[in-house]
């Protein structure tokens, strides 16, 4: 059941550091194929203590100190993926709370992936562009639904 509540964060950009904010900071892109929009999820470890274990995301994780969103971002899915974005769009900001979790703050950036670089899953159990009309039998968190159409509408 997902019991996460969402809310856009005004005024955020993705300047934002570390020590300007009180919660969590996590950094995620959304990278999509240009032909079809499926977007790269990562299906996430199935660990104790790992919000949304066991769940299809974009890859993405925390800010570290002094850094800024874009940064992590960045740093973040290279880690995951391999893959060095060039050009990054920021999109906005959530709050994200949830009983059972520290509140945090999620920064969303996307980006068309350039169908030259290889991704290779470095992190979690698969990495994999999924189609939107593909999601019905996988488990995503549902607000994720939200900000996928969202950006679809964008292209």
């Amino acid at each position: 059941m997902d019991r996460d509540i969402v809310q856009i964060v005004e005024l955020c950009s993705p300047d934002l550091t570390a020590v300007d904010c009180s919660a969590d900071v996590v950094g995620a892109l959304f990278l999509f194929r240009k032909n079809d929009h499926a977007l790269l999820l990562q299906l996430r470890d199935e660990k104790p203590n790992l919000r949304h274990a066991g769940l299809w995301v974009p890859p993405g994780g925390h800010i570290e100190h002094e850094e800024t969103i874009e940064e992590c971002t960045r740093r973040e899915f290279y880690e995951e993926t391999n893959y060095q974005c060039k050009n990054i769009n920021w999109f906005y900001a959530l709050n994200i709370e949830h009983p059972q979790w520290p509140t945090y703050l999620l920064g969303i950036s996307w980006a068309f992936y350039d169908d030259n670089q290889t991704i290779k899953c470095q992190e979690g159990q698969a990495l994999k562009f999924i189609k939107r009309n593909e999601t019905d039998s996988l488990p995503i968190p549902n607000f994720l639904f939200t900000i996928w159409d969202k950006l679809l509408k964008e292209f």
